[in-house]
């Protein structure tokens, strides 16, 4: 008797009438890629652009790495950050930088940055039927010296913004920066209007809480934040406090025998460290 009700457990669970007839075609499920969580962000500002990521990789509730970097210098004008599939954006991003030193040894010079832009969605787009599984932000300075962020999606649309959001924290992020950015839902006096670009230590303020409360709320977001600084030609640091905060310069073409604050002519790129919550 308990080898019979053994015998039973063991049989299939849905009966036999659901099963496909001998010789039917079956469907199989095959899913190439995976949701690894994080979040990044990128905001323009007059004369400088900001692009962040935190550094958690994840899947399900399965933490892979603590520290997986979103965010990554192409040159010293652009700055790209990417969010999805992890093993996607890490391709993505080589074959980005790798069209971008073929440009540099036939023109002598770095790819502006809108001209990345485009050539960033030429490259999504081209995979459109197999699409890199990846939210792209490109965040730099233009040619007139403006600071400018792109926004991509998986298949190469993409438009110019003041600041854009995404990964997993996107529906907890992109509202606060729309009412802080775009100044949305506030209200102010007849005689008064709002600013059309916010200062740097402000926005690295709003960067900062964005990831704070993220992290509070979203399981895939935490343990490091990398916020990248690209300033336009001229501008500097200087005067803000952030020296000894972490703050390091990844510039690539600073003067040679000075490597002094604000000593080169061309456009710098700083970035800073941060740590969130690793619960």
């Amino acid at each position: 008797m308990l080898n019979e009700s053994l015998s039973l457990s063991l049989l299939p669970s849905h009966p036999l009438s659901t099963m496909p007839p001998a010789g039917q075609p079956t469907t199989r499920d095959f899913n190439p890629y995976s949701e690894n969580g994080g979040t990044i962000l990128a905001i323009a500002g007059v004369d400088f652009a900001v692009v962040a990521g935190d550094t958690r990789q994840s899947e399900g509730y399965n933490i892979q790495t603590r520290y997986a970097p979103k965010v990554f210098k192409l040159t010293d004008k652009a700055v790209l950050a990417v969010n999805g599939f992890a093993a996607d954006g890490n391709m993505f991003v080589k074959k980005v930088k790798q069209r971008l030193e073929w440009y540099k040894h036939a023109h002598a010079k770095d790819m502006p940055l809108r001209a990345i832009a485009r050539m960033i969605q030429t490259m999504l787009y081209a995979k459109r039927f197999f699409p890199f599984f990846v939210y792209n932000i490109l965040g730099g300075i233009e040619e007139d010296g403006s600071g400018a962020v792109y926004s991509f999606d998986p298949v190469g649309s993409y438009e110019r913004e003041a600041c854009r959001a995404a990964g997993a924290a996107q529906s907890l992020i992109q509202p606060f920066l729309d009412n802080q950015i775009y100044f949305k839902n506030q209200q102010t006096p007849p005689s008064r209007s709002h600013p059309r670009h916010l200062p740097l230590t402000h926005v690295l303020s709003i960067v900062t809480d964005s990831f704070t409360s993220a992290t509070e709320r979203h399981i895939e977001v935490g343990d490091g934040l990398e916020i990248y600084v690209i300033l336009a030609k001229g501008k500097t640091l200087a005067g803000l406090g952030l020296e000894g905060r972490g703050l390091t310069e990844v510039t690539s073409t600073i003067d040679d025998g000075d490597e002094s604050e604000g000593s080169s002519d061309g456009e710098r790129v700083y970035v800073l460290r941060r740590e969130l919550k690793r619960d």
